[in-house]
């Protein structure tokens, strides 16, 4: 026993020790160690020094992603993603990731509904080449006809490999566009595979042009870098490009939903999978904080209600789920989800699912489990700030959200939840009028062969 108590404390010291290593970020506020400016070509540059490490990410971020594509134009986003490393006048096809590579460092690019980025993590003495090649590709990119038809049938590829071939994430697609009538955010990231088919070089073009621009674009960087040396470089290399225009994001809003929706879908696949879909607003309504607790509370570790419920006490489901991004430009879907048992019927399982959200509508959360579910999001959030390149992401998200000092936001907005906040929450948004649920219906697979593994709803970007 003694020497049990003599672990658990040490443990206790450690995490606090660790704590500490990250309390600047947390408690004292970023807008205290983040410096802005804007070029004169309308171009935001954000800078955050930390010299913990000699590394530096360096990250552009475009205010473009599968929201602002025109109707019958998917994809282009995340096409034009994969055309970003096709080179320049100055930079041949590959050659990014080669001179990247070749200099110690690593890359990628990802695409969301509201974004598209582009990183390039490194020691801090090669932050340049980083710096030139970006500007170079923000102004320079060269579109040739043949690497877009390639790009374009591996991007259509990957759509067979992770949606098409996975019937979980045909549902959670058909979800969203049942659930979204008016608003872009009803169509797949990655495009329907009929639109992608018929995008051309000159749709391409046209998109780089309007939204691949300083205005329309942000950069962040975060590492071991002084920012008196840094800024002039990221001045001249950026500072000559033109402007370009401000494209119009502002979006139709989705009309308040007047009754349940509900979509089913039938695919080869091993067992039934639920999904439950309720609109609620994002980070510009303070109810995005209770949402947050409220998922948290269903569904963190083996101590939440839904692993307790569902999977412990009624052995109901193999995994349930709840789901919630407060970083969206414009509202989205508060998600619950549960991967039945086998011989387990969906009725029942909706059934219970129904009882944890009537339960947090008439039953006050008591307080040693509303402490609990506040610590796991504090720690998560203070955690989650373990690398240089996970404070710039965090910047990045809010920036594109709200405007990145709005992090400073989330740990006070948490604190101050009441039981109160989330009953109130509970019964305004998650009602049967306001959710579209879907149901997959398993038919046996063909020719023996296994359904993939599930996708995740928390996973809101294509790489």
């Amino acid at each position: 026993m003694i020497r049990l108590e003599k672990k658990c404390v040490i443990t206790i010291i450690l995490l606090l020790l660790f704590s500490l290593l990250f309390m600047p970020l947390s408690e004292a506020g970023l807008r205290e160690l983040v410096f802005e400016t804007v070029l004169p070509n309308g171009l935001k540059v954000i800078l955050l020094e930390n010299h913990k490490a000699p590394l530096v990410t360096f990250q552009v971020w475009y205010r473009v992603g599968s929201r602002n594509e025109p109707w019958g134009k998917t994809g282009l986003s995340h096409v034009l993603e994969h055309m970003m490393f096709k080179g320049t006048e100055k930079t041949g096809p590959e050659e990014f990731s080669r001179i990247i590579q070749e200099n110690g460092g690593n890359l990628n690019a990802f695409t969301s509904y509201d974004y598209t980025a582009y990183f390039e993590n490194l020691s801090s003495g090669r932050i340049g080449v980083a710096i030139d090649l970006e500007a170079d590709r923000m102004q320079n990119l060269v579109l040739r006809d043949e690497d877009f038809r390639t790009e374009r049938m591996v991007v259509m590829e990957e759509r067979r490999l992770r949606t098409e071939d996975n019937p979980q994430a045909v549902l959670i697609e058909q979800v969203m566009a049942t659930a979204f009538q008016i608003h872009p955010y009803r169509w797949p990231i990655i495009g329907w595979m009929e639109d992608l088919a018929r995008l051309t070089l000159g749709d391409l073009k046209e998109y780089y042009r309007t939204y691949y621009n300083p205005a329309n674009a942000f950069l962040i960087v975060a590492g071991d870098f002084k920012k008196e040396e840094l800024l002039p470089k990221i001045e001249r290399a950026f500072g000559p490009i033109p402007k370009g225009g401000i494209p119009d994001q502002e979006k139709t809003k989705e009309t308040p939903q007047i009754g349940e929706r509900r979509i089913f879908v039938k695919k080869e696949a091993q067992l039934p999978f639920l999904v439950m879909g309720y609109h609620v607003p994002n980070l510009l309504h303070p109810d995005s904080y209770v949402l947050e607790v409220i998922a948290t509370l269903l569904s963190e570790g083996k101590s939440s209600r839904l692993y307790q419920n569902l999977v412990r006490e009624k052995r109901l489901v193999l995994s349930a789920d709840s789901d919630y991004s407060l970083l969206s430009r414009d509202p989205r879907l508060f998600y619950l989800s549960a991967d039945l048992l086998p011989g387990k019927e969906v009725a029942d399982v909706e059934k219970a699912l129904d009882q944890e959200i009537e339960r947090l509508q008439r039953e006050s959360v008591g307080g040693q489990e509303l402490e609990k579910t506040k610590n796991q999001l504090e720690a998560s959030f203070i955690f989650g700030q373990d690398s240089i390149f996970n404070q710039a992401m965090l910047l990045a998200r809010h920036e594109i959200t709200l405007n990145w000092k709005a992090v400073d936001d989330y740990l006070p907005s948490i604190r101050k939840v009441t039981p109160e906040d989330i009953e109130r929450v509970a019964k305004k948004y998650l009602i049967p009028d306001n959710r579209t649920v879907g149901i997959l219906i398993p038919l046996p697979p063909k020719d023996g062969k296994s359904s993939p593994s599930s996708p995740s709803i928390k996973e809101h970007v294509v790489r």
